[in-house]
């Protein structure tokens, strides 16, 4: 932030009132995309009666969500203050998903000011009736540091279920050959090696991901401090694994409350 300054626009009484008539949305309004089903709102996240106005008792087959970490370019808050605030968040969403539903969290980390809350957000989701699935890591292209500290090239994804969701073997093939051979096993009385037995010419992802990368910190868009864009392939492939065809889809910090549908359907 000492290098990129970001000013808060708003703190300005006469420049906020040249903002906010140019704002598509105002706090507590919901916008609905009359072809695709689509619907946005400038909601609270951390408010039940904002989540029912935008479910329109509807459930979700599954949840993508980015939290914003501690945003420095903002505001900072302690860790405790933020885990109640992600208590909060997490329940409703576990009450806007179907019996049968999958939760992904993006939890990342600020180095430089030593807020480091995935452990934290581990322990308190040990409260909630989620399952733990997952712990997935993906490599970005290049990252931010410090001559003082190792750069940061990774970002964690948390995966957790309700129910026993739907998940697609299928979408977690990536574009990377196979080459490792070495590993027989005996079939129907026969020695075979595994490329013989492999299902597809590429391997697959793992909870490892470094098959897709960003350089995430050099988007224009992003905050100074705040880099939250994701790489659509990765959320392609969340969404190709654990939801089906017309199912519904929400993600409560893009907007920061947005519905979005399968793209297949």
């Amino acid at each position: 932030m000492r290098n990129n300054p970001l000013p808060r626009l708003d703190a300005s009484a006469e420049m906020r009132g040249e903002l906010l008539p140019h704002c598509r949305l105002q706090p507590g309004e919901v916008w609905t995309d009359k072809v695709s089903g689509h619907r946005v709102g400038c909601l609270d996240a951390t408010d039940p009666q904002a989540i029912a106005k935008i479910m329109d008792k509807e459930r979700a087959q599954l949840a993508i969500h980015d939290p914003p970490y501690n945003t420095a370019a903002l505001e900072q808050r302690a860790i405790e203050e933020f885990i109640d605030w992600c208590r909060m968040w997490v329940s409703h969403t576990y009450s806007a998903l179907a019996d049968d539903a999958a939760l992904y969290v993006w939890m990342g980390a600020d180095q430089n000011k030593g807020f480091q809350p995935l452990p934290d957000f581990l322990l308190m989701m040990r409260d909630h009736p989620f399952q733990t699935r997952s712990f997935i890591t993906m490599r970005n292209q290049r990252g931010y540091g410090t001559q003082k500290n190792w750069m940061a090239v990774r970002q964690e994804l948390l995966y957790y279920t309700k129910g026993k969701p739907a998940f697609n073997v299928d979408a977690e093939y990536t574009d990377i050959p196979k080459i490792l051979r070495g590993y027989y096993k005996r079939v129907n009385g026969r020695m075979t090696e595994n490329m013989e037995r492999s299902r597809s010419d590429t391997i697959r992802a793992g909870n490892v991901w470094v098959d897709i990368q960003q350089v995430f910190y050099r988007m224009e868009e992003n905050i100074s401090g705040c880099y939250a864009q994701k790489p659509l392939k990765c959320i392609e492939r969340i969404i190709r694994a654990s939801s089906c065809p017309n199912d519904l889809v929400i993600d409560f910090f893009r907007t920061p409350a947005q519905h979005c549908w399968h793209p297949k359907c």
